[in-house]
């Protein structure tokens, strides 16, 4: 039975991927700051709780990664660890540098330094591209951030290329475009706008605050997501690949067809509030998945009218 070390289980991410991998018949640890028998609500939610073991994980301590390497000695590591709202990074631009960047670094060089060498996958993300304009970003496009965010992420991507050069250890990054499911947290767009509108629907009388509904956003699947990342440490040599559906979407254009789901006219129901704009923003953002779908068979399953009919089910169903 292979083993499996996911830091930064209690996002979205880390619950689908600890369901994927118990699938897998691996056997599934999941690294946590603070105490190890609280397990995330994401894992309830997905009734796992009792399937995966939770031991205390700091990042930011070297000699505690690498002693949790030595005890649970995974065959593969998911660094899926730090925090991931673009729009807070802003405020708080120290800590998303030192928990994303530091946390990586300890990571890899605990890697580095234990006897077995495990495979290492880093959740990079599409923020490390910027804006990407008409063309949709490859492995090959040039990075330009836009947030303190991106830039920390683009920084930890550089150390995993340093790491697997300098040290041949199997360590690659996916560079995910936006996927969204009926884990994410409401303070993210896309549950944000379909929790709203279904309140709506039933009468609540409120109205829907939203930033520039002009952006363009790649939305994909985040259960489809995670098994990419699972796929990308079956191979024999390590590579770094872009994850998405390859077409992007307006919010506008997510709003007005989660509301007409819902029998609506969502203009009836917006304001406009400046205060959501961020300080540099990415107008387009789409990624071109080909390289994936060339050396790992992957295509994404689902578009975004799929997404939102899955996220008012789960919505309405209270699993959201």
């Amino acid at each position: 039975m292979k083993r499996a070390l996911i830091c930064g289980l209690t996002g979205q991410d880390g619950a689908y991927l600890s369901q994927h991998l118990l699938l897998e018949g691996y056997e599934v640890f999941g690294g946590t700051r603070g105490n190890p028998n609280h397990f995330p609500n994401n894992l309830v939610a997905l009734g796992i709780e009792n399937c995966v073991s939770m031991v205390q994980l700091d990042l930011m301590d070297l000699r505690c990664v690498e002693k949790v390497f030595r005890n649970i000695r995974p065959d593969e590591i998911y660094n899926l660890s730090g925090p991931s709202s673009v729009g807070q990074s802003f405020e708080n631009p120290q800590t998303y540098i030192q928990n994303i960047t530091i946390g990586t670094f300890n990571i890899l060089k605990a890697t580095a330094l234990i006897g077995a060498k495990p495979k290492l996958y880093f959740a990079g993300s599409s923020e490390c591209f910027g804006d990407t304009g008409n063309l949709a970003a490859n492995e090959s496009t040039p990075f330009r951030p836009r947030s303190p965010y991106g830039i920390a992420k683009l920084a930890a991507y550089w150390a995993v290329v340093n790491f697997r050069e300098a040290y041949n250890i199997f360590a690659c990054t996916g560079l995910l475009f936006h996927h969204e499911s009926p884990l994410r947290a409401e303070r993210f767009v896309t549950r944000k706008v379909v929790a709203a509108a279904l309140r709506i629907a039933s009468g609540s009388g409120e109205r829907l605050r939203l930033g520039n509904i002009s952006i363009e956003r790649d939305w994909g699947w985040a259960p489809d997501y995670v098994k990419m990342m699972w796929l990308m440490l079956q191979r024999e040599q390590p590579n770094d690949y872009v994850i998405a559906t390859g077409t992007a979407n307006t919010l506008d254009n997510f709003v007005r067809v989660t509301f007409a789901k819902l029998g609506l006219d969502y203009k009836d129901y917006i304001d406009h509030d400046p205060s959501l704009l961020r300080p540099t923003e990415i107008l387009r953002s789409c990624g071109d998945a080909s390289f994936a779908r060339q050396q790992l068979g992957w295509v994404a399953s689902y578009s975004m009218s799929d997404i939102i009919e899955e996220l008012i089910a789960a919505e309405r169903s209270g699993t959201g």
